[in-house]
């Protein structure tokens, strides 16, 4: 019902706006002001979109830009994590810096790091996502170790805490291995 409602507004307001007569009937309407953002006209339809906020975005003649990533910007121009990892054992404590593209830093694998982090990387779902407050989780405990990443990944700002407190934290840690070190050897 809401999808039929915002159709019969996107039309609307398109025919009312193709319908507006210029001030005096018998001089030509002046060509439209530069504007930035694109219009309905200047882009193909076919190209936007599709989805209930874009059907909006061209019944408005295009005046809203539709949801894009943030510029980027030169001081972002790469992927770089902080790793802080604690009580881990086996050598794995540390602090590890990870950039990729290109791939490097003090990370033991920054290689396979990068990789996994890539492979993983979904538009619109954070990659380091804690688990769900609701979720069902087994009560195993899988050991002390923490680790804490911070910096940037895909444009955008990353402070994530693992631990490995019960079933779900410990598949959570285990996803993230070669970026987390493998406790299961």
């Amino acid at each position: 019902m809401l999808r039929r409602l915002l159709l019969t507004a996107a039309v609307s307001a398109t025919a009312a706006l193709t319908a507006v007569p210029s001030a005096s009937a018998g001089t030509p309407a002046p060509p439209p002001a530069a504007s930035p953002l694109p219009t309905a006209s200047s882009a193909p339809l076919a190209a936007a979109p599709v989805g209930l906020s874009s059907l909006y975005t061209a019944a408005r003649g295009g005046m809203e830009p539709a949801a894009t990533p943030p510029p980027a910007r030169p001081e972002d121009s790469g992927d770089r994590l902080t790793v802080t990892v604690q009580d881990a054992g086996n050598g794995a404590d540390g602090t590890y810096e990870l950039d990729c593209h290109p791939a490097g830093g003090s990370h033991p694998r920054p290689a396979e790091a990068c990789d996994l982090l890539d492979g993983n990387t979904t538009w619109g779902k954070d990659l380091f996502a804690p688990v769900r407050p609701n979720a069902l989780c087994t009560l195993q405990y899988g050991g002390p170790a923490t680790a804490h990443v911070t910096g940037t990944w895909a444009g955008r700002p990353v402070d994530a805490r693992y631990d490995r407190t019960n079933g779900c934290e410990i598949s959570r840690w285990n996803s993230m291995v070669p970026f987390l070190p493998d406790l299961m050897s």
